[in-house]
C-alpha cells in the first residue's frame, strides 16, 4: 500500500536525549536509527519537533509508539498509537452459473478490509434497481427476468470501492405467443426458449418449417431476431392460405404453434 504517516514529539531546548520506540524496539535514538526497516526514516530532529515517518504501510505497523526524552530533572515519555485503515478489497466471489428456472440461487462475496467493509449486491442487467445488502445473495426459485448481471460492490471510506460481476444465466422452457401483424404476416416470439443472459445467448427460436416455405414459395420474407421470427407476406394470393407453424426449442424441450392465414 503506497500510504505514508508520520508521529510528532515535541521537546524544548531542556531535553538532552530523545528516542522512538515501536512496543520495546528502539527506531530511532536521535539521529542514530536503530531499525532496520527501511521504511522508517527520521523526518524532523531539531529543538522543537522530533518526528519519524512510515512509508508504505500495513497492518503489523498498527500499534503504541513511544517518544521517550531526557532532560536534565527527569526522563519523561509521550505515546501516540497509530492506527491502519486497509482500503475495502473483495478476495473471493462467485463463478457465473447457468442454472434451470425454479432453482434456488446463492452467490457469495467475501470483501477485507479496515474498519470492516460494507458488501452491497446489484443486479445490472436486464432491469437495474434490485440491490442486496450483506455478503450472501440468495435467489429463491430464479426465473427468466432474474437472470443477466449481477454485481458485488464493498466499500469502508477509505478508498475508492472495488467490485466483481457475476454473470446468470437462467435456462427455461419454451413457451409461445403468435399474433396476425394486420394482414401482412405472422409474428412468432419464442419466450424463454434462449437460455437467457446479457453476454452470450444460444441461437434463437426458430421456424424450421417458414425457412423451407421461403425457398418455395414468393412474396414470402423471414425476419429473424434473438428471441422472435416475423414472416412477412406480400401480394397475398390463394396459394398462401393455410397453416403456418413455428417450432421453438432448447435444451429443456420444444415447443409449436400453428396459426392459419385466411382469405377475408
Amino acid at each position: 500500500m503506497c500510504f505514508l504517516s508520520s508521529i510528532s514529539c515535541s521537546i524544548d531546548d531542556q531535553v538532552t536525549r530523545v528516542a522512538w520506540l515501536n512496543r520495546s524496539n528502539i527506531l530511532y535514538a536521535g539521529n542514530d536509527k536503530w531499525s532496520i526497516d527501511p521504511r522508517v526514516q527520521l523526518l524532523n530532529y531539531n529543538k522543537t519537533e522530533f518526528s519519524i515517518v512510515i512509508t508504505q504501510l500495513d497492518v503489523a505497523d498498527e500499534g503504541l509508539y513511544t517518544c521517550s526524552y531526557q532532560t536534565q530533572d527527569k526522563p519523561h515519555t509521550t505515546q501516540a498509537y497509530l492506527i491502519v485503515q486497509v482500503p475495502a478489497r473483495i478476495v473471493n466471489i462467485s463463478s457465473s452459473i447457468t442454472v434451470n428456472e425454479g432453482s434456488n440461487v446463492n452467490l457469495m462475496c467475501l470483501a477485507v478490509g479496515k474498519p470492516e467493509p460494507t458488501v452491497t449486491w446489484k443486479q445490472l442487467h436486464p432491469t437495474e434497481g434490485f440491490s442486496s445488502e450483506g455478503e450472501l445473495l440468495e435467489i429463491t426459485e430464479i426465473n427468466r427476468q432474474q437472470a443477466g448481471e449481477y454485481e458485488c460492490i464493498t466499500s469502508n471510506g477509505v478508498s475508492m470501492p472495488d467490485s466483481k460481476k457475476v454473470m446468470i444465466t437462467v435456462n427455461c422452457e419454451c413457451c409461445m405467443q403468435e399474433a396476425p401483424l394486420g394482414g401482412g404476416g405472422v409474428f412468432c416470439m419464442g419466450r424463454g426458449s434462449i437460455s437467457v443472459s446479457t453476454s452470450t445467448t444460444p441461437s434463437s427460436p426458430y421456424c424450421p418449417g417458414l425457412d423451407r416455405l421461403s425457398v418455395g414459395m414468393e412474396g414470402m420474407k423471414i425476419q429473424n431476431e434473438r428471441t422472435w421470427s416475423v414472416l412477412l407476406f406480400s401480394n397475398v394470393t390463394s396459394r398462401h392460405y393455410g397453416n403456418y407453424t413455428c417450432l421453438a426449442s432448447n435444451k429443456l424441450g420444444s415447443y409449436n404453434s400453428s396459426v392459419r392465414l385466411l382469405s377475408k
